[in-house]
């Protein structure tokens, strides 16, 4: 994505952001269709129990919704972020001749990216622990399964189907460290910007007090 009047490291940050995005966009609904399996209930940190008589999976317990709410509402949150930013910056080269972002932007920015970086490092280990805990408890309780993604292939009680329930929980987490991996290059791309923001307005300040502050040479 090359847009015409943005400098290439502005350029380089929007494209990660695009990445952020899909990323975001992936997560999210692999989470909701994850749940929409298991009539709503978020199965993360969840425990399986295995019906003997029916050879069925019964989900024992399962988690608070708000938990999987929390990770796919972080996901949506910086999806949204990420497309507004990419659409600003390109009005901002249509209707501009010279795009360029100033050092309250750039801190700005810099908050910004701590934050969701803090924010998917939680996310992240939210999807990848309770994930474990549910695997476990398949590997334990469900007999002649060798790992946690063959469960998929098993029946599971009504109202719960179970099916492609190892594949969304993986997409999830996946997409959600990618964006991380994403968001830790656009800090440093920030970081860079703001040292060249940093160094033009000292050359700035110096040229505008330079006229004050020069004193002729004396001439013997």
């Amino acid at each position: 994505m090359v847009v015409m009047g943005l400098p290439w490291l502005l350029t380089l940050e929007l494209v990660l952001h695009a990445g952020c995005f899909i990323c975001g966009i992936i997560a999210a609904a692999s989470l909701t269709f994850t749940q929409g399996h298991f009539a709503g209930q978020c199965i993360l940190y969840g425990s399986v129990h295995y019906n003997t008589s029916s050879n069925s999976l019964i989900l024992e317990n399962s988690s608070s919704t708000s938990l999987c709410y929390f990770v796919s509402a972080i996901s949506v949150c910086m999806a949204i972020y990420c497309i507004s930013l990419i659409l600003y910056w390109i009005y901002s080269s249509c209707v501009e001749d010279e795009v360029k972002r100033g050092s309250v932007l750039l801190n700005v920015s810099l908050g910004v990216c701590g934050l969701l970086l803090f924010f998917l490092l939680v996310s992240g280990c939210v999807l990848r622990i309770g994930r474990d805990s549910l695997c476990l408890s398949v590997l334990h309780n469900v007999p002649s399964i060798s790992n946690c993604e063959e469960a998929q292939n098993k029946t599971w009680a009504s109202p719960n189907t179970g099916n492609q329930f190892y594949t969304g929980l993986y997409s999830a987490e996946r997409s959600v460290w990618v964006s991380f991996f994403f968001w830790v290059l656009i800090l440093a791309v920030v970081v860079v910007q703001r040292r060249q923001a940093a160094g033009e307005d000292a050359e700035w300040s110096r040229a505008e007090t330079e006229p004050f502050f020069h004193r002729p040479s004396r001439t013997l």
